[in-house]
């Protein structure tokens, strides 16, 4: 499936995410652009946000809807080192897209809370981990979370794109991300129910072209 037509799908789907579609491609060409220039992604939300953060980095490193086999010469590498654990490994490991969810880090993020600012473990997060040619791809219902707009200034200072996910009117992510995927509901969990075919979309058609 050309991975233009998951957004024709996504659109089909969900009708009310039409007003979307350009900021979905938008979206979809900075992260292609990420990931074949050799960067990486980091994501982050809170409550259900943090939730999807974690979902869609467990999209993109490992199989979504296709299996993802690795290169004969890494297998030949693993046999090399190990014929029988090397062979299994070969057998079983798969292609992934860099991405990491910066909300599983607990020793870091209760050392930061404990002894500097918890507003600002993401930011921080982002400053140690992200350089230029990353994204940011900070998740928000309301746009206004401030530990994800403190870590959205980071990331344009390092040089990353920021990929705003949100609601209502986009509040200040919507405002200073790079693109900004706004979907049209108001209530939080409503909000929510609309971000998972979206970034859902987004990983399959960054699948569709890398594998």
């Amino acid at each position: 499936m050309d991975e233009m037509a998951y957004i024709q799908e996504l659109a089909d789907r969900y009708p009310c995410l039409e007003p979307v579609r350009g900021s979905v491609l938008q979206a979809y060409e900075t992260l292609r652009e990420c990931f074949v220039s050799g960067h990486k992604l980091l994501v982050a939300g809170n409550g259900g946000s943090a939730a999807d953060s974690e979902h869609i980095v467990g999209e993109l490193m490992k199989g979504f809807v296709k299996r993802r086999g690795i290169p004969e010469d890494m297998a030949e590498k693993m046999a090399e080192i190990d014929g029988t654990v090397g062979r299994e490994l070969a057998g079983k490991l798969q292609e992934g897209l860099p991405a990491i969810a910066l909300t599983g880090h607990p020793g870091l993020s209760t050392a930061f809370l404990n002894d500097v600012d918890g507003l600002m473990v993401y930011a921080q997060q982002v400053y140690g981990y992200g350089q230029e040619g990353d994204v940011f791809l900070g998740i928000s219902t309301s746009g206004n979370a401030a530990n994800i707009y403190y870590a959205l200034i980071a990331a344009k200072a390092k040089g990353m794109k920021v990929i705003g996910l949100t609601g209502k009117d986009g509040g200040k992510l919507g405002r200073h991300a790079d693109t900004a995927i706004i979907v049209p509901e108001q209530e939080t969990y409503k909000i929510q129910e609309l971000h998972l075919p979206v970034y859902h979309a987004l990983c399959l058609m960054l699948e569709e072209y890398f594998f």
